[in-house]
């Protein structure tokens, strides 16, 4: 098949609209996790509630297959999905991130191991949250590992501390990043109930508080043989690129953000039609004209930034197809890496510019904490800190000038 033939395929199948998961129980769960998002950030109330109606609606199966009892939903559909999430409550959408990698890192592979487990848990509506940082770890996002797997009999014990655990807190199951006995890395999948696991709410980021994203405790945790994916070429966290679809995720979080700046700032402004500075060249602030141009622009940030995270997302679309069938990916594989970056650079600044002219739009009163519109800078900040700007430009930069390939691991 040739690759406009591949790109073709894509593209269909992207525009394709599922009934099922895809269709009017995820908009009634979507208004119900934007009802009080404002008020849960401002108190720090955790989505607890939140996260039962997901497994309920069972929204983290969307992207599984068909076949498994999953959506079947393209990734183009997935980030989509993610906008629309991240435009009720950032902090829900983000807790989902390492949700839907294990999806695609570990329920849909068809090699992957012990992918049957995975794909009926996924099914039955099980959330996964991801323990893998570690601050004593010089390279951020990277390994050696001090969590440690040691054998027990027939099976793991698992022992070590990771921090910003994104998820783990309303989670069924944990992804543990951790050495085996050869130092070999690899991911330990246990539930979050389990005896020596301990989940401490500690994150206290500006932004994004309500992502479930604290201290993890591992101490002599059994772990059993069908619980274990070592890294391989192939397999899990050992693939090239297998982090540029939560490093997109995030972005798509972003995203989600700057839409619900723009509906905040009309709303905002509409409540101000009887009242207006004196000197404004309008007599209401809804028909003031340099109003008017602050949402304009806002708008089409908006509109920008999900157009550019979709454009990303066809790319992954493509790779997961020819990564589906076996065949060579490295070129699009850097090709979706280079997208996703690029994607981010501007989707950050377009975010956090436009969560600061909300502001322009409403004047003194609409800094009020009861209205909690900081929040979208806040959480915006807090996310576009996740990965540095200036460190994936660079990387850029050098991949476009002389060919350098991007790196294939951690945040990329």
């Amino acid at each position: 098949m040739t690759n406009l033939a591949k790109r073709n395929d894509v593209v269909n199948i992207a525009l394709h609209r599922d009934p099922g998961l895809a269709g009017a129980p995820f908009d009634e769960l979507l208004a119900f996790i934007a009802e009080g998002a404002a008020e849960r950030d401002r108190e720090r109330i955790h989505p607890f509630e939140i996260f039962d109606r997901i497994r309920d609606a069972r929204l983290g199966a969307y992207r599984l297959a068909k076949e498994d009892g999953g959506g079947g939903a393209t990734l183009r559909e997935t980030l989509a999905l993610v906008i629309r999430l991240g435009a009720a409550d950032p902090n829900v959408a983000h807790a989902l991130r390492n949700h839907i990698g294990f999806v695609e890192r570990f329920a849909r592979p068809k090699h992957s191991p012990h992918r049957e487990k995975w794909a009926r848990l996924i099914a039955s509506g099980a959330v996964v949250g991801l323990a893998n940082t570690e601050l004593s770890s010089a390279k951020v996002g990277g390994s050696p590992f001090e969590t440690k797997l040691s054998s027990d009999g027939d099976g793991w014990r698992l022992d070590g501390t990771k921090y910003y655990s994104t998820g783990a807190l309303y989670a069924d199951l944990v992804i543990v990043r951790a050495a085996g006995p050869d130092d070999r890395a690899l991911c330990a999948i246990v539930p979050t109930d389990r005896n020596g696991v301990e989940l401490v709410d500690d994150w206290d980021g500006a932004g994004q508080r309500l992502t479930g994203s604290g201290t993890t405790h591992f101490r002599n945790v059994r772990v059993e043989p069908d619980e274990v994916v070592f890294d391989g070429p192939n397999v899990g966290y050992g693939v090239p690129y297998t982090n540029t679809l939560p490093q997109l995720l995030v972005t798509g979080v972003v995203a989600g953000i700057l839409r619900n700046v723009l509906s905040d700032a009309k709303a905002l402004l509409a409540s101000r039609k009887d009242r207006h500075f004196y000197y404004a060249t309008a007599t209401s602030a809804d028909g003031d004209p340099l109003l008017q141009e602050i949402i304009g622009e806002i708008s089409t940030a908006a509109f920008a930034a999900e157009t550019l995270v979709l454009a990303s997302a066809d790319a992954l679309d493509e790779l997961a197809y020819v990564r589906d069938r076996g065949l060579p990916d490295e070129a699009l594989a850097q090709e979706a890496a280079a997208k996703a970056a690029k994607t981010k650079l501007i989707v950050d600044e377009l975010t956090l510019k436009s969560a600061t002219r909300l502001f322009d739009v409403g004047g003194a009163s609409a800094t009020k904490r009861s209205k909690n519109l900081d929040r979208h800078w806040r959480n915006a900040r807090t996310l576009a800190s996740h990965n540095p700007a200036a460190l994936k430009a660079r990387a850029l930069g050098a991949y476009e000038l002389t060919g350098e390939p991007l790196p294939s691991q951690g945040f990329f």
